[in-house]
C-alpha cells in the first residue's frame, strides 16, 4: 500500500511538472495580442480548411459527425448550412450516442448508414485511428490531439493561446467559404457554453452587442439541456437552432422542439438540486463526488466542486447515467493536468475509455469493474466503490 500511495503521489507531481512546462509558453496576453494571435492562426487554418473542402465533390455524400453539447451542435449546424450555401448537395449531420465517442462501433455504424464519401468530425477529438476507413476526414477540434489518421486533416486550436472552442473555429473557417454572418449567434451560443460570456474573442462582444447576453445565455441553457436530460435528444436542439434566426426568437418560441427543451431544462434543474447535496470523499489529493441520475450533470457537479476545492483533483462519478457503467468527469486547477494524471494510471478499461479532452477537464466512461479498479488505485475505500 505504501508503494501504491507513493506512486499515486508521484503521478500527481508528474502532472504538475508537465503543466508547469506548458505554462511557460502560455504567458498572459493583452486583448490586442489575443486578437492578433487568433487572426493569424485562423488565417492559416482557413487555408487548410479550404484545401480540404476544395478537394471534395459537391455531389459527395458529406457527413458531419459532431458532439452533442452546445459547442458541438452549434458547430455542426454552422458547418451544415455553410456547406449547403457553398453548393454541397448531400450534407447530413450525425450525433453520437450518450458515450460521445466517435470511435465506438455503434457510432461508426451511425456514420456508415449514410455511405460517407467525405467526413467532418467536430469537437470529438482526433486520434491516429480513422473513424471510417478510407474516407477523407477533416477534424476540427480544440481538445488535446492524439494523432491524425491516414486521409485525415486536423485543424486544432489546442496550441493556440487562448484555446478557442470548436463552434467559434468552424464559424471563422466558414466565413471564407460562404456568407454566414447570420449564423454568428449560433456560434456565440457554443462559445458561451464552453468559454463563458467573458471569453476574450471578438465574436463574444459582437454577439452581445447584436443580441444581448441575456438571450444568448438563455438559448445556451436550452440547447445544452437537450443532451443533459434523460431523453438525450441533441437533434431537438439542432432543429431549434435551424428553425430560428436569433437567440431571442428561439427562447420565446412555442415550437414543439423548444417546448421539449424547456421540459429538459426543468428535469436537469431538478437533478442538479438533488446532486448538489452529495458530499465529497477524499483520498490523497483527489475528491470524489458520487451521484446517481440518468441526466448528464456530472460535468456540472465536477466544475462546482472544483471551485470549492481548488487544490484537489475533483471527480464527479455518475452511477446512473448508463447501465453497467460509471460515467465520470474530472476537473483540476491550472497547476495540475488532469489529463496527464488520468493517463498515468494503468487500467484495464475493457470496453470503456478515459483520459481524453482538456488539460483541466477530462473524464471517461468505464464498466463498473474497471471503475472500481480505478478507485482502488486512487486508494479509495471499498465503501465508495460502485455496485456491479
Amino acid at each position: 500500500m505504501r508503494m501504491e500511495r507513493s506512486e499515486s503521489r508521484a503521478n500527481v507531481k508528474s502532472a504538475v511538472a508537465k503543466k508547469r512546462a506548458v505554462k511557460e509558453y502560455a504567458k498572459p496576453k493583452a486583448e490586442s495580442d489575443i486578437a492578433t494571435d487568433f487572426n493569424e492562426r485562423i488565417e492559416v487554418a482557413r487555408g487548410e480548411f479550404q484545401e480540404f473542402v476544395g478537394g471534395r465533390n459537391a455531389n459527395d455524400q458529406t457527413i458531419i459527425l459532431h458532439d452533442s453539447d452546445a459547442d458541438g451542435v452549434t458547430a455542426g449546424v454552422c458547418l451544415e448550412i455553410a456547406l449547403k450555401r457553398k453548393g454541397f448537395r448531400q450534407v447530413a449531420r450525425v450525433v453520437p450516442d450518450r458515450q460521445r465517442n466517435a470511435w465506438t462501433e455503434r457510432n461508426r455504424a451511425r456514420v456508415r448508414e449514410h455511405n460517407p464519401q467525405s467526413l467532418f468530425v467536430l469537437d470529438l477529438g482526433c486520434a491516429g485511428e480513422p473513424v471510417i476507413e478510407n474516407v477523407p476526414t477533416c477534424f476540427i477540434d480544440h481538445h488535446r490531439p492524439e494523432g491524425v489518421p491516414p486521409n485525415g486533416v486536423l485543424i486544432s486550436g489546442y496550441t493556440w493561446q487562448p484555446i478557442p472552442n470548436t463552434s467559434l473555429m468552424v464559424y471563422e473557417l466558414c466565413r471564407a467559404m460562404a456568407d454566414v454572418d447570420d449564423l454568428e449567434w449560433i456560434a456565440a451560443v457554443g462559445t458561451f457554453s464552453d468559454l463563458g460570456e467573458r471569453a476574450p474573442f471578438e465574436i463574444v462582444e459582437r454577439a452581445k452587442g447584436r443580441y444581448t447576453a441575456k438571450w444568448l445565455k438563455e438559448a445556451t441553457a436550452l440547447v445544452n439541456a437537450s443532451r443533459r436530460s434523460s431523453l438525450y435528444d441533441p437533434e431537438a436542439a439542432a432543429r431549434a437552432l435551424l428553425a430560428h434566426d436569433s437567440p431571442r426568437a428561439l427562447v420565446e418560441s412555442t415550437s414543439e422542439d423548444v417546448k421539449g427543451l424547456r421540459r429538459a431544462r426543468e428535469e436537469v434543474k431538478s437533478a442538479m438540486n438533488e446532486a448538489k447535496r452529495a458530499a465529497p470523499t477524499f483520498s490523497n489529493n483527489v475528491a470524489l463526488i458520487r451521484i446517481n441520475t440518468p441526466c448528464q450533470i456530472h460535468p456540472l457537479i465536477a466544475q462546482i466542486w472544483r471551485t470549492r476545492l481548488p487544490k484537489y483533483i475533483v471527480i464527479a462519478a455518475n452511477e446512473g447515467y448508463l447501465p453497467g457503467r460509471v460515467n465520470f468527469s474530472a476537473r483540476s486547477g491550472e497547476e495540475i493536468s488532469v489529463l496527464d494524471f488520468l493517463r498515468s494510471i494503468e487500467l484495464d478499461a475493457g470496453e470503456g475509455s478515459y483520459g481524453h479532452g482538456h488539460d483541466q477537464a477530462s473524464g471517461g466512461s468505464l464498466p463498473v469493474g474497471s471503475w472500481n479498479e480505478l478507485l482502488a488505485k486512487l486508494e479509495f475505500p471499498e465503501s465508495v466503490w460502485a455496485r456491479e
